[in-house]
């Protein structure tokens, strides 16, 4: 089976300058992706998509392939899909190549590992699934608003349950995407279909994306043995 990760990797980030590079317990965010998808024992190809000759050049120093993103689908308001799509178009036209399955990888999720990826894949093989998000169980009493007021999601204020007691949610972290070429071909979206979920604990899904999440990232490496 041939399974494709795309690492998508702009050089702008409106919330931390060259995000992708900045560095995390002394190694740029984007080793972490890019490691763990060439560890993986699910991924045959590790391609990250970029706009940046920088972030290109240090990502082939890591062992990772590099398709150059067009600066029209590179910008703060286009979402991941034009990216995903265009790693698959490129290799289609290039190589004749065309993947079974295409695992997302976001630079935001430092703490994903390998093994992360190989159980959500695991998880997209054994459900038959069209596609895998990653997420963690909320653990919070949740409201929406509705016009000026708001109500209940998960919980009825007139009989507030214990922490044990309330209705699970949960959260997508963004941090692995597993995704049926077909599929991704046929919706133009990475999630999509008959969706399965694999869950991860809550601190290792923090997504960077201020220097706050930053911070704690930071912590969590410095603590990660105690959590």
């Amino acid at each position: 089976m041939n399974v494709i990760s795309i690492i998508p990797a702009r050089g702008g980030s409106t919330g931390i300058h060259m995000k992708n590079l900045i560095k995390l317990d002394n190694k740029p965010l984007l080793y972490y992706s890019v490691t763990a998808s060439l560890n993986s024992k699910s991924v045959s190809r590790t391609v990250v998509s970029t706009d940046n000759d920088k972030i290109a050049d240090y990502a082939l120093s890591l062992g990772a392939e590099v398709v150059i993103r067009p600066k029209k689908i590179s910008g703060n308001i286009v979402g991941l899909e034009p990216a995903i799509l265009h790693v698959l178009d490129h290799f289609k036209k290039h190589e004749n190549f065309k993947p079974d399955v295409v695992i997302t990888l976001q630079n935001t999720s430092p703490f994903r590992n390998s093994q992360h990826i190989d159980r959500a894949f695991s998880i997209f093989k054994k459900g038959n699934y069209d596609s895998v998000i990653s997420g963690f169980k909320s653990k919070f009493l949740l409201w929406q608003k509705k016009g000026k007021n708001v109500t209940p999601i998960n919980y009825n204020p007139l009989k507030r349950p214990r922490r044990q007691e309330i209705k699970k949610y949960f959260i997508e972290n963004g941090a692995v995407y597993v995704t049926k070429y077909s599929s991704l071909k046929k919706f133009n979206s990475y999630v999509c279909g008959k969706v399965g979920l694999y869950e991860m604990p809550q601190h290792l899904s923090l997504e960077i994306d201020s220097y706050f999440d930053l911070f704690l990232a930071q912590q969590i490496f410095k603590h990660k043995k105690n959590l």
